[in-house]
């Protein structure tokens, strides 16, 4: 494996520039802001930026609802201030990578109002209608109890248009080579400015053909394979991290046989069993979905989270397993979202700093990318009185000043969190930059950490059998050298007996603490696991 595949050792960054850092103190956050805020990254150890859509949008879904793909809404700046920050970032080191939106529009947008315009104009095919309201227009809604339909009548032609997602947002047909063509030209743009690649946004619902009435609408995973050719004539490293909530067995399509489909994908499978096994201490369920993901191709790579901008999503639980994390992080009806999923920060679901430790060490350590979300690394709360998934979205806190010295404008895009134990006062990076002990401060460590085993990413990996359901416990080998991870889950400390066959080396270096660990008379290790322990070792031969 060469190390030219950046990503594999990468760390992302996930923000959202609208509260990210208000520069012009209009109340919504801006690309002026977000180069004030470049060095707070680059010190964080921070590689790779993903952000979230910037474009042009009547703003009715987070900025999802895209007007013009090809520039910056006024809100957030020009696209000057676009190239100036791509500028700032790479003089740092920092990548970036934005969102692809391209399985829908915004109904503003002109493409949208052409095809409305009659049956016959030349856009009209660029969208998907029928003249009939379909049997299934109720059906296969993505945000279910909020959304009511995914066919929608079009007054003007009288015709029902579909869209995945809110009604104001029509898919677009990428069944119609133009539309193909277009997604192409996007892209382009946007590598042609300088950034490191893209999140892509929904892919099944880019790759699938729905018809009125067809349940099972057919997948055309030529058509990511495409996009993956083109990404890379036009820049040959950028990269594809995909959006794409799917069983273990159908990711091999995403990712292609050969690799030669997209380069990552978030691991949503894992995720859900990494807080099934912070819910009950039993990480049996969360190795078997490690191991049920474990065969991918070389060139690609997982891209594992705790927290982003929607809620939890627990829709790959049993019904069993979804009510035993519901009861543990979301046990209020407002918690929860979409019958399936929690909407809430991760420090207040986990509420103890050992267990958010545990779950950072652990995200850190597992075979991809890690991706943090903006705020997590400082512990930030929740606002459950915004609605559905806004309450993830408040601003950043940067001060203990009014808003948190994310703006000084009486009116800001979200209220920020100002009651309560993360408040904006007590919770914020100036009080934990200047804290040894800090979230904050740990979080630098760890990021560097990652960064300095790239075992994680390039190696291969195996579970260590441990004989406690409450420790996972990992082993990476890559270019001779080893790494060992153990995690307890449970609240009390465990002792960890590992012989030398399974550790592979005589001493153990502990990368975290100032201890080394030889072999005893009987060949073995004893490791202490605190509760919610963890334990990092570099392992040695001699």
């Amino acid at each position: 494996m060469i190390e030219d595949l950046w990503y594999k050792n990468a760390v992302i960054y996930s923000l959202d520039l609208e509260t990210f850092m208000d520069g012009n103190n209009d109340g919504t956050g801006d690309f002026e802001g977000l180069c004030r805020r470049l060095d707070y990254l680059h010190a964080l150890g921070l590689d790779t930026i993903w952000l979230a859509p910037f474009q042009p949008t009547p703003n009715r879904d987070n900025g999802y609802d895209i007007s013009d793909f090809y520039g910056v809404d006024p809100r957030h700046g020009s696209s000057g201030d676009f190239v100036e920050f791509i500028h700032k970032a790479r003089k740092l080191g920092i990548k970036v990578i934005i969102d692809l939106v391209v399985n829908h529009t915004s109904d503003q947008h002109r493409w949208f109002q052409e095809a409305r315009s009659s049956k016959d104009n030349s856009k009209r095919h660029w969208y998907i209608w029928s003249d009939k309201r379909p049997k299934d227009w109720n059906k296969g809604m993505v945000f279910p109890g909020v959304q009511k339909a995914t066919w929608t009548i079009d007054k003007k032609t009288k015709s029902y248009y579909f869209h995945r997602f809110y009604e104001f947002q029509p898919d677009l047909n990428t069944d119609n080579p133009e539309v193909r063509e277009e997604i192409a030209r996007i892209m382009g743009y946007w590598l042609e400015l300088g950034i490191a690649g893209f999140r892509v946004d929904a892919v099944p619902f880019i790759l699938e053909s729905p018809a009125p009435g067809v349940e099972k609408p057919p997948m055309h995973f030529e058509y990511l394979k495409d996009m993956r050719k083109f990404l890379q004539w036009r820049r040959g490293d950028a990269v594809l991290l995909g959006e794409a909530n799917v069983l273990p067995e159908e990711s091999k399509e995403y990712f292609g046989k050969e690799g030669d489909g997209i380069h990552l994908m978030f691991n949503f499978f894992v995720n859900q069993y990494i807080f099934y096994a912070l819910a009950t201490n039993d990480t049996r369920p969360l190795i078997k979905a490690l191991e049920q993901t474990k065969d991918i191709p070389k060139n690609s790579q997982w891209a594992h989270f705790l927290r982003n901008h929607d809620e939890l999503d627990l829709g790959r639980l049993t019904e069993e397993e979804r009510e035993k994390v519901f009861e543990r992080f979301g046990p209020e009806e407002d918690m929860q979202l979409y019958h399936r999923g929690i909407r809430r920060r991760l420090s207040p679901m986990l509420g103890n700093r050992q267990q958010t430790e545990l779950a950072y060490s652990l995200m850190f350590s597992l075979p991809g990318t890690p991706v943090i979300r903006y705020g997590d690394e400082i512990g930030m709360g929740e606002d459950l009185t915004l609605p559905e998934r806004e309450a993830v979205r408040t601003p950043m806190q940067w001060t203990g000043d009014e808003n948190g010295g994310f703006s000084k404008s009486k009116e800001i895009i979200n209220p920020v969190i100002s009651e309560g134990y993360y408040a904006y006062e007590h919770t914020n990076v100036e009080n934990q930059r200047r804290d040894p002990g800090s979230l904050l401060n740990w979080m630098t460590t760890f990021i560097r950490l990652r960064k300095e085993c790239p075992e994680i990413g390039y190696g291969e990996w195996e579970i260590l059998d441990t004989g406690f359901t409450e420790i996972l416990g990992m082993k990476y080998t890559w270019r001779n050298k080893i790494l060992l991870i153990w995690h307890n889950f449970k609240e009390t400390s465990l002792e960890l007996v590992v012989p030398e066959k399974q550790a592979g080396a005589a001493r153990l270096i502990d990368l975290n603490n100032n201890i080394e660990s030889k072999l005893d008379e009987r060949g073995r290790h004893t490791i202490t696991l605190e509760a919610y322990g963890y334990r990092w070792f570099k392992g040695y031969t001699e």
